[in-house]
């Protein structure tokens, strides 16, 4: 819808990783790095970690499509909690071979068969794992079982393994021993920094034809990251919403308090600290900084049971009644107007009384709405005083 309203050439915020919009923030610079000195190394694994949504899959998507098909095979395997026998079938298939029926000896010679043909024609192989940290020990010790394979004293295959920042706690564990002496690089992707904020929405927006509408304030990036952290993937969720909005309302600028509004109905305002809350906040206002909201109070009210309900009640009937007259008399004025228009003394005498006449038609309508607010009122602490169990406590 909104990529319509602001004619864009495509969603620059959905959800689904695409290298197409990749994105090289100082973080994805390295990681990039680890995995093109990997690539050198011929041999062993890279690990990449990060949170959920730092651009893990994207990262690696870029490098698939970096890659010369003429000199690399590159498979990548998204696993699931398979153990060693299925991840072997699991990374057969991706090889393209069969596995069905086919016994785990049986197997791993097709598997190793494989590599040689590709090393004979020049090709080195690349297994990718991602969602590594599903996998349980005796996967990973199958995958270091296949980076065994050689040929000439050069490995066969290489493995990358990309997951979740609990991965490296997996990766301690004393049975995993074997395979830590072979990962000859890490690296861990952390979330943007403040400064990168905007950039990388600019930049997924000119992927998709953005010219400049809508706008964005500087505050509307300081939001966008004091909301999300800087984790790419929620800064997607939230920015796709924001320009939503902006479809909706026809916005030609988006600024702090749109991107706020936005993360608090996303439930994302409460990642928010304080100090970024009111940092972000004070564009809005240009003024003196924001009171805090106040708490809720308990406080005790006694009803006013003996308030004279009769007398409130009289007084807001005598004001519809003043009203009812004030406006029969503005009838009978204009009627009057009707008359004497050619007139011009009397006219202007008339105009006067319809002036004073409307002075005192506003002043009746204001009591008559104080009247009615006091009568709810007390009406209302009458049901609550019937209601409760205890006559008096109320939240204010």
């Amino acid at each position: 819808m909104y990529d319509q309203y602001y004619e864009f050439q495509g969603r620059p915020f959905q959800l689904t990783p695409d290298p197409h919009f990749y994105f090289e923030s100082g973080t994805h610079r390295k990681a990039l790095s680890y995995l093109g000195y990997g690539l050198a190394q011929g041999e062993g694994f890279i690990v990449i970690t990060g949170d959920i949504g730092a651009g893990k899959t994207t990262l690696v998507g870029h490098l698939m499509a970096t890659i010369d098909p003429a000199r690399l095979t590159a498979v990548k395997l998204v696993s699931t909690q398979v153990e060693g026998d299925d991840m072997l079938r699991l990374a057969a298939q991706n090889f393209g071979i069969s596995s069905e029926g086919v016994a785990k000896a049986e197997l791993l010679q097709k598997i190793e068969a494989f590599l040689h043909a590709q090393a004979r024609k020049g090709l080195r192989t690349l297994l990718i794992v991602d969602e590594a940290q599903n996998l349980p020990v005796s996967a990973l010790e199958e995958l270091r079982m296949l980076s065994n394979f050689q040929l000439g004293g050069q490995a066969l295959l290489q493995i990358f393994l990309l997951g979740q920042p609990e991965f490296r706690d997996l990766l301690q564990s004393p049975e995993l021993e074997q395979l830590r002496q072979r990962v000859i690089a890490t690296h861990h992707l952390d979330p943007m920094l403040a400064n990168e904020v905007e950039p990388y929405i600019c930049h997924r927006l000119k992927l998709v034809g953005w010219t400049g509408n809508p706008g964005f304030t500087s505050g509307a990036f300081a939001a966008a990251f004091a909301a999300t952290d800087g984790v790419p993937r929620r800064i997607n969720a939230l920015m796709s919403r924001v320009l939503l909005l902006g479809a909706i309302d026809r916005m030609s600028e988006i600024d702090a308090g749109v991107v706020q509004a936005v993360a608090a109905d996303m439930g994302l305002e409460a990642d928010m600290p304080e100090a970024e809350t009111a940092r972000v906040a004070a564009p809005l206002t240009d003024s003196a900084e924001a009171a805090p909201a106040p708490s809720p109070v308990i406080t005790s009210v006694e009803p006013q049971v003996d308030t004279d309900i009769p007398a409130l009640a009289a007084a807001a009937t005598a004001d519809l009644q003043e009203l009812y007259r004030i406006r029969e008399e503005m009838e009978e004025m204009r009627r009057s107007l009707a008359v004497t228009a050619q007139l011009g003394a009397k006219e202007q005498k008339v105009m006067q009384r319809l002036a004073d006449v409307a002075m005192r038609l506003a002043q009746a309508e204001a009591r008559s709405e104080e009247q009615e607010h006091a009568l709810r009122r007390v009406l209302t602490l009458l049901v609550d005083w019937v209601e409760t169990d205890e006559p008096g406590v109320r939240v204010a």
